[in-house]
């Protein structure tokens, strides 16, 4: 059973549909590949996806262990390459004020967003530049 329904809108924008939540979500092209960067690029989809995906498997982690990890957040850089043209390094720097005094749940919550489902899935030549400020 497809997940999502994607359609075309044209001048480069197209549009997502998540079937189980009815979700949208509209991606156009960026300006620096023939678009008007009005909405979210697919590759930039690609660099938020990596980061959404670390701080979920963390989160998850983080609960198993009855901690609460509200209050973390990140910033996402996606560098392109050239030839072909695709992502080449996508640079992330996680940071929580306040966090548990607990080496053992750090270790684990760091290790839990390097192994997350989006990481593992990646081109092992993409680059992923992640740092942690906790």
């Amino acid at each position: 059973m497809p997940t999502i329904s994607t359609d075309y809108q044209g001048q480069l924008r197209t549009e997502a549909t998540h079937l189980q939540s009815g979700q949208r979500l509209i991606t156009d092209a960026p300006t620096d590949n023939h678009g008007k960067g009005e909405s979210i690029s697919p590759t930039d989809m690609l660099a938020a996806a990596l980061c959404s995906c670390m701080m979920t498997i963390m989160g998850i982690q983080a609960g198993k262990r009855g901690v609460e990890i509200t209050g973390l957040a990140a910033e996402t850089t996606k560098v392109m390459a050239q030839d072909p043209r695709r992502v080449g390094e996508i640079q992330i720097s996680l940071r929580w004020n306040n966090p548990p005094d607990d080496p053992e749940l750090i270790s684990a919550l760091k290790e839990a967003a390097l192994s997350c489902p989006v990481a593992m899935s990646l081109h092992p030549n993409l680059k992923q530049s992640v740092s942690f400020d906790f």
